[in-house]
C-alpha cells in the first residue's frame, strides 16, 4: 500500500525534518535487502539488531528516504527524513491508520495452542461469504501484524489476525492497534509459563485480547472456569467448549472427524476432539459475520492443515504425522489422545522437548509419560535433554521398551534400523528441536 509523504506524516506523529514533495506516493520497508525506490526505509530495532545501522547503506543504494530516531542520523543525500521517538510505534500507526480506512471486521485470535488453526478454520469460514486477509503463517508479533494489515488490498471485508505473545503487555499493545470487532481466545496453557510464572498469569495475558474489543463486538473464549474468573470484557461474551449441549454426535476417524452442532453436521479433514473445539470458534465467529450454516459447514470441509500442524508424510512405507509446528504440555496431550484413538498398531511416538516451561520444565515432561501410562500397544522414543523426562515419567515395564536419543540423525538411525517400514509414528515437538531434519533423513534412505 502507499500513501502520501503527508499522510505518512500524520500518521505516525513524525516530525519533518526534510520533505522534497509532500504529495509524493510511498510504500513502506523495514527491510534494506527488499526495498524499492518508491519505497522509505522504517528501521526497527530487535534484541540483537538495529535497523538504524543499515540507514546509510540504504540511501546509497538509492531509497529516496527514512524514518529515524535518532536526530543526529541525518543524511546529506536523502530527499525525506522522519523523525519519531519509537520506529515500532510509527509503523503500529501507520498500519492502524490504513486499517480504518479499509475498515473491514477485524477478527484476533489469541490462546496458548490451537490458535493458528483456528485463524485458518475462521477464514475458511470467512471467505465462503466475503473478501478476507489474514496473518500467514505464525505472524503474530507486533512486526507481523502491521506488515499483515498493510498488504491488506483494498477491497478487503474481513481481516483475520493471530496474536501471540511473550510477556505480559503485548497482546493489549497487539489489540490496540487492531481493535478487533471478534476476539476468540481458543484456551490458556501451560505455555509461556516460563516467562509468566503461573496459568493464572497466562490467562490475564491471553484475556488482554479484550482491552481494545469493541463494546458491541463479541468475545469468543474457551469454556474453562479459569477464563470465566479472569475475563473483564463487559460486552457479549459467548464461551464454547466441548461438553456444550449444542454439540452432539461426534465421530472421530483415522484422517477426519465429524460432528453436529446445533442441528449443522459438519466434517473436518483432519482427526482429533482439539480441532473439534477449534472448529466451533470459527462456526460462531461464522454466525456473527452472518454466515449461513451450510456455507460454514463448506467452508471447513475445505480446512487444510499447514505445514508441520498433523501433516501426513508417507516415506518408505511409514506413515508420519509430522505435528512438529510447536508443542507444550496440553497441545502434546491432545495430539497422544487423537493419535492412539484414531491410529492403528504397529504406532510409534517420536515426542522432543517442549520449550518455554520454566523451572518445572522436568516435571512437565515427566508428566507426559505419567499420561501415557494409560495406554497401551505403543513405542516411545524421545528426542532431546528435556525430552527423556517423558521417560522416567513411564511405568517401569514401559521404560524398559522406550528409547532416548541426544539428537535427530541417531533417532532417524534408530529408526531406520529398528522399525517396521509398516508403522505410523507420531512427530510432536518444539519448533527449536526441527524435527524435519529426522523426515529429511528417513527420505535419504
Amino acid at each position: 500500500m502507499k500513501f502520501t509523504f503527508e499522510e505518512i506524516a500524520k500518521a505516525t506523529d513524525a516530525q519533518i525534518i526534510r520533505c522534497k514533495d509532500n504529495s509524493a506516493f510511498f510504500g513502506i520497508s523495514t527491510d534494506t535487502r527488499k526495498i524499492k525506490p518508491d519505497e522509505l526505509y522504517l528501521p526497527l530495532k530487535g534484541e540483537n539488531f538495529d535497523g538504524h545501522n543499515f540507514i546509510e547503506k540504504a540511501v546509497k543504494d538509492g531509497v529516496q528516504g527514512y524514518f529515524t530516531g535518532d536526530k543526529n542520523l541525518i543524511s546529506d543525500d536523502a530527499k525525506y527524513i522522519l523523525y519519531v521517538e519509537d520506529t515500532l510505534t510509527a509503523y503500529l500507526k501507520l498500519a492502524s491508520y490504513y486499517k480504518t480506512k479499509i475498515h473491514p471486521v477485524t477478527i484476533a485470535i489469541t490462546g496458548s495452542s490451537g490458535k493458528t488453526t483456528t485463524k485458518e478454520m475462521t477464514a475458511c469460514v470467512a471467505e465462503q461469504k466475503y473478501k478476507i486477509h489474514k496473518s500467514i503463517l505464525n505472524h503474530n508479533n507486533e512486526i507481523g501484524l502491521c506488515e499483515t494489515m498493510l498488504s491488506m488490498p483494498e477491497d478487503t471485508e474481513v481481516l483475520i489476525v493471530e496474536m501471540g505473545m511473550r510477556g505480559p503487555g503485548e497482546i493489549e499493545l497487539l489489540s490496540k492497534y487492531a481493535k478487533p470487532d471478534i476476539a476468540i481466545i481458543a484456551n490458556t496453557g501451560s505455555a509461556h509459563i516460563g516467562r509468566l510464572g503461573s496459568v493464572e498469569n497466562i490467562a490475564k495475558a491471553k484475556c488482554e485480547i479484550t482491552k481494545y474489543l469493541r463494546p458491541e463486538g463479541i468475545l469468543l473464549a474457551h469454556d474453562t472456569d479459569l477464563i470465566k474468573s479472569t475475563n473483564t470484557y463487559e460486552g457479549q461474551t459467548v464461551y464454547l467448549g466441548l461438553e456444550c449441549k449444542d454439540l452432539k454426535d461426534i465421530q472421530l476417524n483415522s484422517s477426519s472427524c465429524e460432528f453436529v452442532y446445533k442441528n449443522q453436521k459438519y466434517k473436518l479433514n483432519v482427526e482429533g476432539r482439539h480441532n473439534i473445539q477449534n472448529a466451533l470458534f470459527a462456526i460462531n465467529a461464522g454466525y456473527v459475520l452472518g454466515i449461513a450454516p451450510d456455507l460454514i459447514a463448506k467452508g471447513l470441509q475445505n480446512y487444510k492443515p499447514i505445514e508441520k500442524r498433523w501433516e501426513i508424510i508417507n516415506i518408505g512405507g511409514y506413515k508420519i504425522i509430522n505435528d512438529s509446528y510447536n508443542s507444550n504440555p496440553e497441545s502434546l496431550k491432545a495430539a497422544i489422545s487423537t493419535f492412539l484413538a484414531t491410529q492403528k498398531s504397529p504406532r510409534m511416538l517420536v515426542l522432543g522437548d517442549m520449550g518455554e516451561l520454566g523451572k518445572y520444565e522436568q516435571t512437565y515432561h515427566k508428566e507426559i509419560g505419567e499420561f501415557l501410562n494409560q495406554y497401551d500397544d505403543v513405542k516411545v522414543i524421545t528426542v532431546g535433554e528435556l525430552a527423556k523426562y517423558i521417560i522416567k515419567g513411564l511405568s517401569p515395564e514401559k521404560q524398559s521398551e522406550a528409547v532416548s536419543f541426544e539428537d535427530n540423525k541417531s533417532a532417524a538411525e534408530y529408526i531406520l534400523k529398528n522399525i517396521p517400514s509398516c508403522t505410523v509414528m507420531l512427530f510432536k515437538a518444539s519448533r527449536f528441536m526441527k524435527f524435519e531434519e529426522i523426515i529429511k533423513e528417513l527420505e535419504k534412505q
